[in-house]
């Protein structure tokens, strides 16, 4: 073998394109920047070419380096399937695992799962990277990602774990004060509140009537006083009483359930966020990898539906009155607040 391309160095290099930065890669590699750094200048040297343009925060790979990490890769995968090949024959998940999901959904939902998977498959070592948008289906660097939505792309797998509708909702308060919308129209005269997520379009909504033979869309343009780009602070605004927000039913179920959110419109339906497990298709035959996503299907297959009929009647009701009487029905929403106490009239 050439001394230019050493074994140990492709995962190494992977590793550090993935990255994105030298300091990045120290952190994922355990080493110090100066240690990464000084390696890289060592393969770049027994490869007689530059493979990363560097810059002080971020770097760039060259045309070697691109060719470089495409045939790392390729060689890295070809040595994991064929370790795969190998363990076949009793079929025992064991290796590393690379999975990513949302911020918010994974820490409320895939994290509390896979703690659960680790102690059914301890040979598996589970890395779980959370980020506020799904990486590209190009991006090799995770084995599995738990995304919403299914991805048009026939180079994944795509397998769907448990539906997900994204529901309208808004605090008991907020809706003795504003009023309960009864058609789409009237969400133009509220205050809702906004999600900036990827490349998803932000400020309208979109509704179909859930009953009839007439589901044609209809497109809102919303807008309000609080914008985020985290789930988790859009549903505490909401609980505060800020406003109207759509958001995924895994969020807010047990809001709903116990009255502290109040759904709006349920007679329309949403567009569908239906939760799916996406990997590579040379993964597909990896025992860990159909260990993970078998068992956390499992995890989310308890049903989480919830019709209207069900939710916290209590509150639906005290939501109603608001445009009858505002301020009692304010007060009758919010029981953790004292009723207000009426001054006689002079």
């Amino acid at each position: 073998m050439s001394d230019a391309v050493q074994p140990a160095d492709l995962a190494f290099f992977s590793t550090l394109a993935a990255s994105g930065s030298l300091s990045a890669a120290a952190r994922e590699l355990g080493l110090t920047p100066a240690a990464v750094s000084k390696r890289l200048a060592q393969m770049e040297q027994r490869a007689g070419v530059a493979l990363v343009n560097r810059t002080t925060r971020r770097m760039a790979l060259t045309p070697e380096g691109e060719v470089y990490l495409e045939r790392a890769r390729r060689i890295l995968d070809e040595i994991e399937q064929l370790g795969e090949l190998l363990s076949r024959s009793n079929d025992r998940p064991r290796g590393l695992l690379r999975v990513n999901a949302t911020l918010g959904f994974g820490r409320s939902a895939v994290g509390p799962a896979i703690s659960r998977y680790a102690r059914r498959y301890p040979e598996v070592e589970v890395q779980l990277q959370l980020s506020v948008t799904p990486p590209p289906l190009t991006d090799d660097s995770f084995d599995v990602c738990i995304r919403f939505g299914e991805p048009p792309d026939t180079r994944v797998v795509a397998r769907r774990l448990a539906p997900n509708r994204r529901l309208l909702c808004a605090s008991p308060a907020y809706l003795a004060e504003r009023g309960m919308p009864r058609k789409p129209a009237d969400l133009a005269r509220h205050n809702c509140i906004g999600i900036r997520q990827g490349d998803e379009a932000y400020g309208v909504w979109r509704l179909n009537q859930a009953r009839g033979a007439a589901r044609a869309t209809e497109a809102v343009r919303i807008g309000g006083s609080l914008t985020t780009n985290d789930g988790e602070i859009a549903v505490k605004w909401a609980l505060d009483g800020h406003g109207i927000l759509m958001r995924a039913e895994w969020d807010i179920h047990d809001y709903l359930a116990d009255g502290r959110l109040v759904l709006v419109l349920p007679g329309y339906e949403t567009p569908a966020a239906d939760i799916y497990a996406v990997y590579p298709r040379r993964l597909q035959m990896s025992a860990r990898v159909r260990s993970f996503v078998d068992f956390i299907a499992g995890e989310f297959a308890q049903p989480r539906v919830l019709s209207a009929p069900e939710a916290a009647p209590g509150a639906r009701a005290r939501a109603r009155t608001a445009g009858d009487t505002p301020a009692a029905a304010r007060d009758a929403a919010t029981p953790d607040r004292p009723p207000k106490r009426h001054r006689p009239a002079r």
